[in-house]
């Protein structure tokens, strides 16, 4: 079990709401969505406790965190294995997106925003040399890490071989493959996103059914992460409302 902070009062709104394993709820004022924060905190039997505002700023690095602070005992992590049993359980193909050494923790959460609104199954992160899920993460997410199954794993190229033996393809974003317009995302479909300077390491590309690439006009050659996943996923989106 791995000990975190959500910070802001929307990603602490929605970490109550979700049901997330939420320890105490730390406030400092009143009125509005702090109000409703607090009712909603003494409905679950959550300990609310008056912090002052230094307080709330060492909780939370200096983060700007409106006036409220929840500390979690963050078990949300699950495996590989529960997010496909999930997307059974929905009856839809799997979609599923895979963070190949994401480090930067507000790239990591607007991917996880994104994908949670898009319908996503879940995203994969590594153990090592990845951002894990702080209380960045959350307030970048906007509370979206609170409801989208995250599974953190000790090795990203095994986990694809498993993913593939379940009958999931799996898409790398990489600027030599083949235009996303013109890909098929239909089917079982996990979408592999590198890390900010250096893209896919090979031994994922190597892993990849097929590679991906979204035009780029200008004078810059690649775009931020969190962007390019977001693009990629919509696509998806497009492609099964029309199937």
């Amino acid at each position: 079990m791995e000990n975190t902070v959500i910070c802001g009062r929307n990603p602490v709104l929605e970490a109550l709401k979700s049901g997330a394993n939420i320890d105490a709820v730390y406030i400092c004022g009143s009125g509005g969505s702090l109000t409703k924060i607090a009712t909603l905190a003494k409905e679950k039997g959550i300990p609310i406790k008056d912090a002052s505002a230094e307080k709330l700023n060492f909780m939370c690095d200096n983060a700007a965190h409106q006036g409220v602070a929840a500390a979690v005992a963050f078990a949300e992590y699950v495996s590989a294995e529960e997010i496909l049993e999930a997307a059974e359980k929905r009856g839809t193909p799997p979609l599923i997106i895979v963070c190949d050494e994401i480090q930067d923790p507000h790239n990591l959460g607007a991917i996880i925003r994104t994908a949670e609104a898009a319908g996503a199954d879940g995203v994969i992160i590594p153990k090592r040399n990845s951002a894990s899920v702080n209380h960045t993460v959350f307030k970048t997410s906007a509370g979206a890490a609170s409801w989208l199954p995250i599974a953190r794993v000790s090795n990203i190229a095994q986990t694809l071989d498993e993913l593939k033996k379940r009958g999931v393809w799996i898409y790398g974003a990489e600027l030599d493959g083949a235009l996303y317009s013109e890909t098929d995302f239909k089917g079982a479909v996990a979408l592999v996103i590198g890390s900010e300077g250096k893209g896919l390491r090979k031994l994922t590309k190597d892993k990849c059914d097929f590679l991906v690439k979204l035009p780029m006009l200008g004078q810059i050659s690649s775009l931020n992460a969190s962007v390019a996943a977001g693009i990629l996923m919509y696509e998806c989106v497009r492609q099964r409302k029309q199937h």
